[in-house]
């Protein structure tokens, strides 16, 4: 601010010099008023400065309390997201456990399915044995029947006729009663085939 203002400490001190001998002497009121001029100068360019000191202050103030508000937005924002990344987290840890649960109910689906469809084929079969026994036992008593008057006497032949109508009629009655099981496990076999097709397009769903 010296060089500025052109004075200097000294000048505040040495405002009434010394004679030669040593002496004080009472300065020009020019000198005064030379030095007060400067001083009013320079307390001018300090205001001045103090202003724009101050002025920088308050504006550095504003941008810092401007960057807080915002470093506080963001920090909010950043929580905001990271909540979400936790229940996108959460969510996909779900899906994937239903996708899990699903695939294994599949699974398990189609070993009953196949189970289901190894015991229609062994009912079947069974049943075609079966019916295949009877159409011989069927096949020896037409026989047998031609032969009653030769093995029979007359007398008997009635109750012979009636007692083969009614091994025939418990044949067909077996034979209805397997056909109405192998019936309902067709109708099991469908049911589960329906479940799963159902199953699988809820899973398509769930994964889109």
């Amino acid at each position: 601010m010296s060089e500025t203002t052109g004075f200097n400490i000294g000048d505040l001190i040495n405002v009434i010099p010394l004679n030669e001998g040593g002496g004080m002497h009472e300065p020009k009121v020019e000198q005064l008023m030379g030095k007060l001029r400067r001083l009013q100068q320079g307390k001018r360019i300090l205001e001045e400065e103090i202003k724009e000191i101050k002025c920088v202050s308050d504006s550095s103030q504003k941008e810092l309390a401007s960057l807080q508000t915002e470093a506080y937005q963001l920090e909010g924002i950043l929580k905001e997201k990271e909540e979400l990344c936790r229940k996108l987290q959460f969510q996909s840890a779900e899906s994937e456990q239903d996708s899990v649960r699903q695939l294994n109910q599949n699974r398990k689906s189609e070993e009953l399915l196949e189970q289901y469809r190894c015991e229609i084929q062994e009912f079947k079969l069974k049943h075609r044995k079966q019916r295949m026994k009877f159409e011989n036992q069927l096949l020896h008593l037409i026989e047998q029947h031609k032969n009653l008057h030769s093995v029979f006497s007359p007398e008997r032949l009635p109750d012979e006729i009636t007692s083969a109508e009614n091994r025939r009629s418990q044949l067909l009655a077996a034979e209805q009663m397997k056909l109405a099981q192998l019936h309902r496990l067709q109708e099991e076999l469908e049911e589960m085939e329906k479940h799963k097709q159902r199953a699988t397009t809820a899973a398509g769903t769930q994964g889109e």
